[in-house]
């Protein structure tokens, strides 16, 4: 599945914790992404459709549709419509037996695996019933559901681990060599570590251990203002970027029927380059830094819109989404900014990171 050029705010929220102390952050997973998650799994028929059995002969079928998912008493609740069908061929054509019509509810508790890398939901209650709310009654349907319905439901997974290796590509062309050691290690004790269902979505928590700060090898140094030069490469860079993203931006809004949401990321976009253009050609000596000032007035604005969208995308992509947000809702919050493995938010942290993107940009031009 394509992925979004971004790096993940589990990165960044990793690069940014300043103690040795483990650490943790729960990631919200709203009930819309998970239906989502399902129906690419395993509603791909028309009309969101999941064929779980036929036998062969297109005489007998059970087939789940229409799923709705939401929380209930701590577990996720998923009702679905059925439709099935028990006959036999006789004569090249199909005798109906028996068929039937109702809906399906299961309540399945999320689980994480021994290794904090993949989240399941086993079903803990199954109930079947008619149109008209009554108990499923059938004994040769209830087997039908019991055997084809609850493991396919059952077998739905998130692999909410799989972006480890995206992370640490990603941050590597960033950080100094002499600190790569430590990014590896802060990526190598990435856990999670619990996953609760609650009345809106899943709060799923992360477990990691920051590095200590005896362990970064590189000081930062003061970084000048950018040269005549210099800007004239960004501005080269950065309309490339900017390109990028507004079709990023497009791409992730359409077909929401919600023209706001693609003109307030179109208006942060335009304030990070008038924000970013300030940082990197004004010394602000002691007073606000306009990096800094940006990242937090335009999060309040931008976290609701991203949140929005995590629910309307594929599976894994609105994970990377939410991974996102939650990261920066940390970075958000954080008073004071350290520079573990060489980053921070701030007009010289721009400045050291627009030198290592022109630098690679000139370099992949030769």
């Amino acid at each position: 599945m394509n992925g979004k050029r971004t790096i993940s705010a589990l990165g960044i929220l990793l690069l940014c914790s300043k103690t040795v102390l483990a650490a943790d952050v729960t990631v919200p997973i709203g009930y819309g992404l998970i239906r989502t998650v399902l129906v690419d799994q395993l509603y791909t028929g028309a009309n969101t459709t999941a064929h779980l059995w036929r036998d062969g002969r297109g005489c007998s079928f059970l087939d789940l549709s229409e799923p709705q998912v939401a929380g209930r008493q701590g577990q996720i609740r998923i009702l679905n419509n059925v439709h099935t069908r028990l006959g036999t061929a006789m004569n090249g054509q199909c005798l109906t037996l028996m068929e039937w019509s109702g809906k399906l509810e299961t309540f399945q508790r999320p689980q994480l695996d021994a290794g904090g890398t993949v989240l399941s939901f086993p079903i803990t209650k199954t109930t079947a019933y008619d149109r008209n709310g009554r108990a499923l009654s059938i004994s040769q349907l209830q087997d039908l559901l019991d055997r084809f319905a609850e493991p396919k439901l059952a077998s739905v997974k998130i692999d909410l681990n799989e972006s480890r290796g995206t992370i640490e590509t990603n941050l590597a062309r960033y950080i100094p060599a002499s600190n790569k050691g430590q990014l590896q290690a802060l990526l190598d004790s990435l856990r999670f570590s619990d996953a609760i269902a609650g009345d809106t979505g899943l709060a799923v928590k992360i477990n990691f251990t920051p590095p200590a700060a005896s362990g970064i090898s590189e000081a930062l140094k003061p970084a000048p203002v950018f040269t005549e030069a210099e800007m004239q490469q960004w501005q080269a860079a950065w309309q490339e970027w900017a390109l990028f993203l507004t079709g990023a931006i497009n791409k992730a809004t359409v077909g929401t029927q919600d023209q706001a949401l693609a003109n307030e990321l179109q208006a942060v976009l335009q304030e990070a380059h008038s924000a970013f253009q300030a940082g990197l050609t004004e010394d602000n000596g002691t007073g606000k830094d306009p990096v800094r000032v940006f990242f937090n007035g335009a999060w309040e604005r931008l976290a609701p819109v991203l949140r929005t969208l995590s629910n309307r995308q594929p599976g894994t992509e609105g994970l990377r989404y939410l991974t996102f947000i939650a990261a920066t809702d940390v970075l958000y919050q954080l008073e004071s900014l350290g520079a573990p493995l060489g980053l921070d938010v701030s007009s010289q942290g721009l400045r050291r990171l627009g030198r290592v993107l022109i630098a690679r940009r000139q370099k992949q031009a030769s």
